[in-house]
């Protein structure tokens, strides 16, 4: 469907993300809506903080070594810490859900339309030349591995209803995941903050985690860094600000305060490591998985 829109790789890249973000911003909102606020933020938030360990460091450990481009890594960690940042000051009460809607969201607006519109265009845009050499050159190096990743063969009217029918299919499912979730965790005791920011923050993370170690796998790092990034930002703004816009989120907490801490921390981790050794090796995949699971356990000790 992509394809016949005409989209470049990036904006497929993107595209290809918030289809497989479908299970946490559903859950997110399925919470959301029948006043689970805790867990609706948690799924969402703690999903964020899974995938940065799933996707980019059990990708790592499984390849050996995620070679990345230092300038799709500037690029797109700009923009990831810029809407963590959002999200960890939202979450702690210092601004409105409103306020940290706004300037994430005007942020990935922006970073749509750069890696979206054709280089003539982006040349015409009223920045310094070389800022925008800069821009053009960052998009290219990340779209040169989307193309293989993500390009598909020319859509067909059928594969219209194939995504329909499977977004359906996935919707009612996070509906009942979430549902179940929040019945096991009064069956035993375990608080909202455990199952949305670990059990089901997992679990509906698992269509990206399998598609980011695969593209590592395949020596496809840049891809992969875009995917985790990119899943993380629109999970931020279309499965909390905006839902959490309409009808408002959790009241601030400890445990909420850490999650999005953690999600802050380990995303400028990732960003750090990355850019420091153009890739991520196998040790740092590892020290990002160990960040994680220090993230789980706190979690279960604050809550």
């Amino acid at each position: 469907m992509g394809d016949r829109l005409g989209l470049s790789e990036a904006l497929l890249g993107i595209l290809a993300a918030l289809a497989a973000d479908a299970p946490e911003i559903t859950s997110s909102i399925s919470a959301l809506a029948q006043h689970h606020r805790t867990i609706s933020a948690s799924v969402v938030v703690g999903s964020n903080v899974f995938n940065l360990a799933a996707l980019l460091g059990l990708g790592a450990v499984v390849s050996g070594f995620v070679a990345l481009h230092r300038k799709v890594v500037v690029l797109g960690g700009f923009v990831a810490v810029w809407i963590a940042l959002c999200c960890l000051a939202t979450a702690t009460g210092l601004f409105s859900t409103l306020e940290g809607f706004i300037p994430a969201a005007l942020v990935l607006l922006a970073y749509l339309v750069i890696i979206g519109v054709r280089r003539s265009e982006l040349q015409r845009m009223l920045l310094p030349e070389r800022w925008l050499a800069w821009l053009g050159s960052a998009v290219d190096d990340e779209e040169l591995e989307l193309a293989d990743a993500v390009r598909p063969t020319k859509g067909r009217p059928v594969d219209a209803l194939a995504a329909c029918g499977a977004l359906v299919v996935v919707v009612l499912s996070s509906v009942v995941m979430e549902r179940s979730g929040v019945q096991l965790g009064r069956h035993f005791h375990v608080s909202g903050v455990v199952i949305g920011g670990v059990v089901l923050a997992a679990v509906t993370s698992l269509p990206n985690a399998v598609a980011a170690v695969h593209l590592a796998a395949k020596g496809r790092g840049s891809a992969a860094l875009s995917t985790a990034l990119n899943s993380n930002n629109l999970n931020v703004v279309v499965g909390l600000f905006i839902p959490g816009t309409l009808i408002g989120l959790a009241s601030p907490s400890a445990a909420g305060d850490f999650t999005a801490a953690a999600y802050v921390t380990l995303t400028v981790l990732v960003l750090f490591l990355a850019f420091a050794r153009r890739g991520l090796s196998r040790r740092a995949g590892g020290l990002i998985i160990a960040g994680y699971a220090v993230f789980v356990a706190v979690l279960l000790i604050v809550s």
